[in-house]
């Protein structure tokens, strides 16, 4: 019998990528590919430098794993990528990175991997 939490996690990621995301451009050196994705904001406190506890706010993506396929492979987000989003006529543009130190720069979005959550930084608007 195939795992009901698993084939569910699947069905729902499915819902989401048709009626609750946009595309976007998701780029690494010079190959792209354009996903569904979920935007959504966190915050999180993190140390700085000196100890001190600071808040710092996340752009994240949510992004079918089986999506982010580069140059033909299934991939994993690498930190450092970037994620164009159309706003109007200007272009946002996201950079993979982990919100604070000793973080991740993405995690799966639930149990059985089926979509990552990617933390980004907005560091550039075009046009």
């Amino acid at each position: 019998m195939a795992d009901l939490l698993a084939r569910a996690a699947a069905w729902l990621d499915g819902v989401r990528r048709g009626h609750l995301s946009q595309t976007v451009i998701y780029e690494r050196d010079d190959r792209s590919v354009e996903v569904a994705a979920t935007i959504g904001q966190k915050s999180y406190e993190v140390a700085d430098a000196y100890g001190a506890s600071v808040w710092v706010e996340s752009t994240d993506f949510l992004v079918t794993a089986a999506d982010l396929v580069l140059a033909g492979i299934e991939t994993l987000p690498e930190a450092g990528d970037r994620i164009r989003v159309a706003a109007g006529d200007k272009e946002r543009i996201f950079e993979v990175m982990a919100p604070g130190p000793g973080m991740s720069h993405y995690r799966a979005a639930d149990p059985y991997r089926t979509a990552w959550r990617v933390h980004t930084k907005h560091v550039d608007t075009e046009g």
